[in-house]
């Protein structure tokens, strides 16, 4: 068989009669199976895509066998940077490459086979996508989480946009590899921060990986403490956040954040040269470079001094990138021989280092002891207080004349969403000199994005370039106004897509509550693990707010998630073209079939870890489908014949149903390379069984039709091929997934290994209900050769596994 001519048969058959068509009607239990869409990049379905796509399909498939209504969609997240830098490097619009490239990627996720219903797809980048984007934006907006201020940006001056945190890699842009720059610009930004202990608390309720669990409780970083005000010396007051009040005699200088307002104001004539450096070369880092714990601590003295509240000891205060603006106040309290951050800056500037706990009775307290069970001293009245009663007493003290408060801190900061770049949402604002900043209302959405626009990047937005676009009347009182002229992060498109599949071609609103109620959220959903802390968090936080306004019943979007892992290149390094490593599906497809690679990526791969590509591994895959085929072929072209059902039959039953528990339980887990290497036994003991003379051709006909069916998730043209042939009615994925019958796994016998001396010597087969001692008995009689003239030390028997007799 050909798999290559056969699959084109079966999708143009599944097209027809409309196989994979979602029942909206049905009163089957529902199933939302989703993968991350994909960025219709220029290129073919890359090894990536396959991964992700084609075993996400399989477990779809698996679903849809077990008797679960699916529903499967596909979209495509289309807008973004990648394709606007490619419009400015050929001159190509943006719009036109990004179509051009969907109709490619959905021809080629097409010709897969894969299950999406495409009567549900989406584009981010059409109209009746966005103009629903804006109005998620406007219900934020109306909410009080939509708001704009000037703030401190990560700046790409190439791309001459804004760059998210994670957009900035060891200072340089992710995608043009510039050296990023800071700077104050006047943005929106969601109140993303308002959810934070919400964002926290929902962890708890969804089967989310432990490590991307823990990569967003990190993120959103809650912290217990106190914030205590200090005074600059001949100055204002200004506050620290610490979660160590207990160490504030210990404090033996203050840092502020480069950014922090108070800087320029406090530092001396003497330091301005140095503080002016320091701030420009701060500027240059993302903010999490600059807490990274390997990142080596640097800084400067700003001549100005502090005036500690606990004990009236003036301290010096310095600058430095380790302590960011938008976190805390901006300025920390500086305990050396209790922090190893701390330690290791006043170390390298010879700064003072003053213990003021020392560690319990027996403890190695040597500096930094950062250790919280340890006990105060040379702390004045607080001495011999323990490190938890120490932080109360002494935020209570300074409480008592207003010096200090308990407060709780969180290292999520609000998110900020203007981008100044064309291929983007535009953002639904109105900018009126009477009327100041408005929303367009809603009958006027959406806000479309002109065609003809100069997007050369220059610094400022594209579309403040085009007046047409820019003009506008302002919709409360008719002035001259001006629209804003940035769009939307394009996670934005991300955040709420999965709300719009199941309705995406409601006109009157973004989505009907009664239809997404009944369909969300979504069961699986399945994506790469670096999405952890922008895309999988923001999308969490709009379910939220949508479910606080009353326009969803509940407020966590996917409630199971699943990691792929990363298909490496024959060397075992990260696939590139400049390592020349990079393996084209294409080359392999058409040669062995899409089955033929999508079983290959099941078997030769755990599927959340990947691994390295081998050539040899789909070469043999393709042979295990033919010895498939084979298999087929010999057993309906056997004559029929019936016999008594007896041993053989008993353990080809058993091989069965072990396939089916295994792979059931294997499917569900996405353990596909486990659930295909027990197919692939299974069709060992089928051969075996009809190698045999005068076998039951009807039981090796009912064994087949399960093994095809088992095998159908992972090669769905191919099994179709075989049900067919076998004379099955269409389509094999209408038929029941097989159905375990435990007592097929009880065996009459069982083989056992006799050991001697932790040697294996022999098997036999017992009866699988016999006892300690009849297995005992059974050993000594059948094996009494080998006890002949020996001494029997000890016999371990445990019944079911193993008989070993220790002898001399």
């Amino acid at each position: 068989m050909k798999l290559p001519e056969i699959e084109k048969k079966w999708q143009k058959k599944w097209e027809e009669t409309g196989l994979y068509k979602f029942d909206e009607t049905s009163d089957k239990e529902k199933h939302y199976v989703l993968e991350m869409f994909s960025y219709p990049s220029g290129a073919n379905l890359h090894i990536g895509h396959w991964y992700n796509y084609s075993l996400s399909d399989s477990y779809a498939r698996f679903r849809r066998m077990q008797g679960y209504n699916v529903f499967h969609p596909m979209g495509f997240d289309a807008f973004g940077l990648p394709a606007e830098n490619y419009a400015i490097k050929t001159g190509i619009h943006p719009q036109d490459s990004t179509l051009k490239n969907i109709d490619t990627m959905e021809k080629q996720l097409r010709e897969m086979g894969a299950s999406f219903d495409w009567d549900y797809e989406i584009k981010t980048c059409m109209p009746d996508y966005y103009r629903w984007t804006q109005w998620c934006f406007l219900q934020l907006y109306k909410k009080g989480l939509a708001y704009r201020k000037n703030a401190p940006v990560n700046w790409c001056p190439n791309c001459q946009t804004v760059l998210a945190n994670e957009q900035v890699i060891d200072g340089e842009c992710e995608r043009c590899g510039t050296t990023v720059i800071r700077k104050n610009l006047t943005q929106w930004f969601f109140k993303i921060t308002d959810y934070a202990d919400r964002l926290l608390e929902g962890l708890d309720r969804i089967d989310w990986p432990e490590k991307t669990k823990l990569m967003q409780k990190n993120w959103i970083g809650r912290s217990t403490g106190s914030e205590i005000k200090f005074k600059v010396k001949g100055g204002e007051e200004f506050s620290v956040f610490t979660t160590r009040a207990d160490t504030l005699n210990g404090v033996s200088y203050v840092v502020f954040a480069p950014e922090h307002p108070m800087v320029d104001e406090i530092t001396t004539e003497e330091y301005k040269e140095a503080v002016a450096a320091y701030k420009d070369y701060a500027s240059k880092a993302s903010e999490i470079d600059r807490l990274s714990t390997t990142r080596e601590k640097t800084g400067t003295f700003t001549g100005a001094y502090a005036i500690n509240p606990i004990n009236g000891e003036e301290v010096p205060i310095w600058i430095s990138d380790y302590v960011l603006a938008s976190y805390g106040t901006g300025a920390v309290m500086a305990v050396p021989a209790h922090d190893e951050r701390d330690f290791e800056h006043a170390t390298k500037y010879g700064l003072p280092i003053k213990r003021v706990i020392k560690g319990a009775e027996g403890m190695d307290d040597t500096l930094p002891f950062c250790d919280y069970n340890g006990i105060l001293v040379n702390s004045g009245e607080f001495d011999g207080l323990t490190v938890v009663e120490g932080k109360e007493a002494v935020t209570k003290k300074l409480a008592e004349t207003g010096q200090a408060d308990f407060k709780v801190n969180y290292r999520l900061r609000d998110w900020l969403i203007s981008r100044q770049r064309y291929w983007g949402a535009p953002i639904p604002m109105i900018h009126c000199p009477h009327c100041g900043t408005v929303p367009v209302p809603e009958d006027q959405l959406p806000v479309e994005l002109p065609y003809d626009v100069d997007f050369t990047p220059d610094g400022t937005s594209p579309l403040a370039k085009h007046e047409g676009f820019m003009n506008v009347k302002c919709p409360v009182c008719g002035a001259d106004a001006k629209r804003d002229p940035d769009t939307m992060d394009t996670f934005m498109c991300s955040s709420w897509y999965f709300l719009r599949y199941a309705d995406n071609k409601n006109s009157e609103m973004a989505w009907d509550p009664e239809k997404i109620n009944r369909l969300l959220p979504v069961d699986k959903y399945i994506g790469g693990a670096e999405h952890a802390c922008m895309h999988l968090l923001y999308a969490r936080f709009f379910t939220k707010a949508f479910y606080d306004m009353g326009y969803i019943n509940f407020d966590e979007p996917f409630m199971s998630l699943v990691h792929q892992g990363t298909i490496l290149g024959p060397d075992g390094e990260k696939m590139s073209k400049s390592r020349g490593n990079v393996v084209s599906p294409d080359k392999y497809v058409g040669e062995f079939g899409s089955d033929a690679f999508r079983l290959y990526l099941a078997f030769g791969f755990s599927y959340i870890e990947g691994g390295p590509w081998s050539d040899g591994g789909i070469k043999s895959i393709s042979k295990y489908i033919d010895r498939v085929e084979r298999l087929v072929d010999r057993i309906l072209a056997a004559e029929k014949n019936t016999k008594k059902y007896g041993k053989e039959e008993k353990e080809l039953d058993y091989a069965l149903h072990y396939a089916i528990k295994t792979v059931t339980k294997d499917m569900a887990v996405f353990q596909f390379n486990t659930a295909v290497a027990r197919l692939m036994e299974l069709t060992n003991k089928l051969y075996e069984y009809t190698n045999a003379n005068g076998y039951d051709t009807e039981v090796a006909m009912n064994t087949v039709q399960n093994l095809v069916k088992l095998l159908s998730p992972f090669t769905p043209h191919f099994a179709e091929e075989l049900w067919e042939k076998m004379g099955c009615e269409y389509s094999i994925f209408n038929q029941e997934w097989p159905v375990l019958d435990e007592s097929k796994l009880v065996m009459d016998t069982i083989e056992m290994p006799f050991q001697v001396n932790g040697r294996v010597k022999e098997k036999f087969s017992v009866a699988s209900d016999a006892s300690k001692d009849e297995i005992e008995a059974y050993v000594k009689e059948t094996f009494a050769s080998y006890f002949e003239g020996k001494q029997i030390v000890k016999m371990i028997v445990v019944p079911g596994r193993i008989v070993n007799v220790v002898l001399k």
